[in-house]
């Protein structure tokens, strides 16, 4: 789940970003999305809350069309919830305008961000494990580029693009990989305050 991005999934509209301006739930769906169905008692596990909290933060994200409930799994005591989609993206152009929305855009943006180097992060701490299969494989790189913002887009497009030549169900011996892509300005010297254009 990332701003901007394309890939199988459907759009952010304004219901789904109000239920996801809290970071605890975007993190709940990124684990069902990631991981499969789980309980509110399994996902509180995972997360640190009680199963009466997560099971609340599951009910915002079925009413947002988020997630539902798995009712192939479990019985009358367990509820399973599944994720509806394999990942959402946003559009921020869409939401920028409207007040009532700032928040939420603004959590989202943010909690976006802390999930990117939350997983960096513990890859970073798991690497030991990895060494065998994945030495040499894994890239973190950056890139400095004076674009302007149609070429920006449209060289995000075309790494969308490649990755979805990319995906497919998973085969015996696959490991499950984090790809992360971001496209933004920054302001050359923080000390300017002249607005570019």
């Amino acid at each position: 789940m990332t701003g901007d991005s394309q890939g199988r999934g459907r759009p952010i509209d304004a219901r789904m970003l109000r239920a996801l301006g809290h970071p605890l739930r975007m993190r709940m769906l990124e684990l069902l999305q990631a991981d499969g169905p789980a309980t509110a008692t399994g996902l509180g596990k995972r997360v640190g809350e009680s199963s009466g909290t997560t099971s609340w933060h599951l009910r915002v994200l079925a009413e947002a069309g988020l997630v539902e409930e798995d009712t192939g799994r479990g019985n009358k005591r367990e509820r399973w919830w599944r994720p509806l989609q394999e990942s959402t993206h946003l559009r921020t152009s869409d939401f920028l305008g409207d007040p009532d929305l700032t928040g939420p855009l603004d959590a989202f943006l943010r909690t976006v961000v802390e999930q990117r180097y939350q997983a960096e992060s513990q890859f970073v701490a798991e690497a030991p494990r990895w060494a065998d299969r994945w030495s040499g494989k894994v890239v973190f790189g950056d890139a400095r580029l004076s674009l302007t913002p149609d070429e920006a887009l449209e060289m995000s497009e075309e790494i969308h693009a490649v990755v979805e030549r990319y995906r497919r169900d998973a085969r015996p011996g696959d490991d499950r990989v984090l790809t992360q892509w971001s496209a933004f300005p920054r302001r050359a010297r923080p000390e300017d305050t002249e607005e570019s254009g």
